[in-house]
């Protein structure tokens, strides 16, 4: 008898492990995240899919790495919180159309100028990312503190209104809207405005890109003065995109590749693979003339070998475009870095890879900045 059991559980054990334990979290995450957009019935019978099952299930137990920055996170929380650190930056200053707020923070040892504007530091506007659908600027503080002492400069870090909220043309509008409030708050808060480096991660660095085509092109629906627009890209020294999406179209192929494409916000956001081209910084390259081109500030891409969320060849390919068009690029690949580590490790200098991307960012800031 207890053989029979044996024989009977480990089937049992098998079929749970490698059947119902992958379809309950496949399932669970397509019904929080999205189905597949096919009509009827259709959207369910691809949903069950055996491949689309076990590759939602890999990239969902690829996502529990992150319980590993749990020290991490609370660390930079409680530093947030500390209001002995406010010293170390302004909290919460409001901009834009939409009332999104901004934290500023101040390069160390910062000496009052008295408006001369030869001893104003640069500005570096950091943009993070999150899939165009999650994220906040709290969670970046000890990054911005370290990105002031690493280039002695004055860091902002601002939030803009995310997926499902808003689609990816009212996330450039803040990142525009924040731009706007540089330019109307350099002397109060003691920094060059016109020394800008805009530095992004993953959509934050798609963000970045664009916001920048956007302006170089006066795109009417930034509801911009066009004057006031060239004048915004006169004071973008350059951008330094971190693991960044730069070709919405392929990396919507490579997420259908992954079998998440449903899950991912990206498609959302877009509103529809159809508007892919007026969302991708290679379309708005392909359609510039040379006047334009010659606006494109300095381009640096800095991407992880080992990025399985956005892959290395976003950069290269984006970089080589670039190139070819005789805008100014520079491209870092990093090997062993992953798109996670790409960003946390610049929150601590005890992080296995912080000297290593910083020595990369501070080799180019100090270019864009002379």
């Amino acid at each position: 008898m207890s053989g029979f059991k044996y024989h009977l559980w480990l089937p049992v054990a098998v079929g749970v492990m490698f059947v119902g334990l992958p379809y309950s979290i496949s399932l669970a995450a397509q019904l929080m995240l999205g189905l597949p957009s096919k009509p009827g019935y259709k959207k369910y019978l691809e949903a069950i899919k055996p491949r689309r099952i076990y590759c939602i299930t890999k990239a969902v137990l690829e996502s529990l790495k992150w319980l590993q920055y749990g020290r991490l996170y609370l660390q930079l929380k409680s530093w947030y919180e500390n209001e002995k650190n406010r010293t170390h930056y302004e909290k919460g200053i409001q901009f834009g159309r939409r009332g999104n707020k901004l934290d500023l923070y101040h390069p160390p040892g910062l000496a009052k100028s008295g408006g001369d504007k030869a001893a104003l530091p640069p500005l570096v506007v950091f943009v993070y990312g999150g899939g165009w659908s999650s994220g906040e600027r709290c969670v970046y503080c000890l990054l911005a503190r370290h990105l002031t002492e690493e280039l002695n400069a004055t860091v902002i870090c601002p939030d803009y209104t995310t997926y499902p909220k808003m689609n990816v043309l009212g996330m450039v509008q803040d990142v525009a809207d924040c731009l706007i409030w540089t330019q109307e708050n350099g002397q109060k808060f003691n920094f060059d405005k016109n020394n800008i480096v805009l530095i992004g991660h993953s959509a934050g660095a798609h963000l970045c890109v664009l916001t920048t085509l956007f302006l170089i092109d006066a795109r009417e629906e930034l509801f911009i003065e066009a004057s006031k627009q060239r004048d915004l890209v006169a004071t973008i020294k350059g951008v330094i995109g971190l693991s960044g999406v730069y070709n919405i179209m392929e990396h919507y192929k490579y997420e259908q590749k992954r079998g998440v494409e449903y899950v991912s916000a990206m498609h959302k956001a877009m509103n529809g693979v159809e508007n892919f081209p007026y969302y991708s910084p290679t379309y708005w390259l392909e359609k510039f003339d040379q006047d334009k081109l010659k606006r494109v500030p300095p381009v640096t891409l800095i991407h992880g070998t080992c990025d399985i969320m956005v892959p290395a060849e976003a950069s290269t390919e984006f970089s080589k475009m670039l190139t070819s068009m005789s805008v100014k690029a520079s491209l870092y690949l990093l090997p062993d870095l992953n798109h996670t580590e790409m960003v946390t490790d610049l929150m601590s200098n005890d992080r296995r890879f912080y000297h290593v991307v910083y020595s990369c960012i501070k080799q180019e800031y100090n270019k864009l900045t002379i």
